[in-house]
């Protein structure tokens, strides 16, 4: 039985991976951010036959043969099964036991197939961190379906004999795009955690909150941040502002965390040394490959690679710190720790009539700006921004452009800012435009420039 698990940060979410585990039912934890393009992929290219669900309606009505059976009495989710004989076969790697798919770089986000050793790996490194440090409560922030909270914070934590506080109230704001500044402050004041794992836009959020007078527990030891290129500076904001931050790095493909910075062995601007679990290597053109415990593979792909190369630059001091300095290639990963593919998006502006070109930028960022053309003189400013509105409704709420800035001339090859395919030059564009890129940021969410 292959399992989908689509369900707020609750006790019952916490019960079905945990037996799906111990049953060694292959498990397939379903992001609340998807869209039902993207919860259709998910189900329908792992063969999934069964979900467990506190929001069976939404599953019903992808149409996808599913039917309500039962709901469990002990955590309230509803179990829903469709007959795998009319399934097409999906082949799953050897030993895969969990299924999880990144936060959506595409329409059709691409599955990346797990091991229980793999996972114990990651969680028994991050249990001894636990342990060292003496850490007794932890705060799962991120939504479960996440699979840095679901590993480094839930099963190490269990290892460790931690208490794991779900965070239900914030978590399910966070999956759900809802965040208010008050309600993370709120909730962390609640919990009174020791620990916590943050992404970059949530640590943000701290350090403004900590600006505006509030203090974090005292009793708070540690706080991991990753999923997302995170600034020096930040890190020092939140020093200075009493929050023990520490900086790692990971990759789903390599079952979570791969280093970390740790209390008596961090250096400012890298993202740690290696935890125990992992073998990393910098190639000749420095980029970072892993070996070990990593993916058994993809859906569908049968074949366990022997390493993983990242697509992230970067490189190794003497004592053993890992320094990143960017991507390979032109995926982009927001403040929130989203992937996303620029050129998903930018097909979706302009599959519409009035936009000829688009580029889209984030990286780092809490959303998600583009630089148009129309696709034609004369085409009305507000008439593009009606296209956006309606390539917005198209994407997932995370993948939505919240600001454009739209020119007067096209972007050509002869400026620099296209390939001689037609394809967009990022950096010489993000050079040419990049004052107006940041004004787009300081700009209000309705607010367009036109230039």
């Amino acid at each position: 039985m292959r399992t989908g698990l689509l369900a707020d940060n609750t006790r019952a979410w916490a019960i079905a991976d945990l037996a799906l585990l111990g049953t060694a039912r292959v498990n397939i934890p379903l992001p609340q951010h998807f869209g039902p393009r993207q919860l259709e992929h998910a189900l329908d290219s792992t063969a999934a036959d069964a979900v467990l669900t506190d929001d069976p309606q939404r599953l019903l009505a992808l149409g996808l043969g599913f039917v309500l059976r039962e709901r469990s009495p002990c955590t309230g989710l509803a179990l829903l099964m469709r007959d795998s004989r009319r399934l097409a076969p999906v082949p799953l790697p050897p030993g895969t036991i969990k299924v999880t798919y990144t936060s959506g770089s595409t329409a059709e986000p691409r599955g990346i197939c797990l091991t229980q050793d793999t996972l114990a790996a990651v969680a028994r490194s991050i249990a001894d961190v636990g342990r060292h440090l003496g850490l007794r409560r932890h705060l799962c922030l991120l939504p479960l379906a996440t699979l840095l909270e679901n590993v480094a914070g839930l099963y190490a934590g269990w290892l460790a004999g931690t208490c794991c506080d779900l965070g239900t109230r914030a978590a399910g704001a966070i999956a759900r795009g809802a965040l208010t500044p008050a309600t993370l402050p709120a909730e962390i004041d609640r919990a009174a955690p020791e620990s916590m794992i943050l992404v970059p836009e949530l640590l943000r959020l701290l350090v403004g909150a900590a600006t505006n007078g509030w203090r974090p527990p005292a009793a708070m030891k540690f706080i991991a941040v990753g999923g997302a290129r995170v600034a020096p500076d930040l890190v020092d904001q939140a020093a200075a502002a009493g929050l023990p931050v520490f900086e790692g790095y990971g990759l789903s493909e390599c079952g979570s965390v791969l280093t970390l910075n740790l209390p008596g062995a961090s250096r400012r601007g890298t993202v740690g040394r290696p935890l125990p679990h992992a073998r990393l290597r910098v190639d000749a053109h420095g980029e970072i490959h892993v070996t070990g415990h990593i993916m058994a593979g993809h859906v569908g792909d049968a074949s366990p690679p022997a390493e993983v190369a990242t697509g992230d630059l970067g490189e190794l001091d003497d004592e053993g710190y890992l320094r990143v300095s960017g991507r390979i290639k032109n995926l982009l990963i927001t403040s929130l720790g989203r992937n996303l593919s620029p050129e998903w998006i930018e097909s979706e502006l302009c599959a519409e009539p009035t936009i000829g070109q688009a580029v889209v930028f984030g990286e780092a960022r809490d959303r998600l700006v583009a630089i148009l053309a129309p696709a034609h003189p004369g085409v009305p400013a507000m008439a593009v921004a009606a296209a956006v509105q309606r390539a917005n409704q198209r994407l997932p709420a995370y993948a939505r452009v919240t600001h454009h800035h739209l020119l007067r001339e096209p972007l050509t090859a002869a400026a620099g800012l296209l390939t001689a395919n037609g394809r967009p030059r990022r950096e010489h564009i993000l050079a040419r435009y990049g004052r107006i890129i940041d004004q787009l940021y300081l700009e209000n969410p309705h607010a367009h420039l036109t230039a």
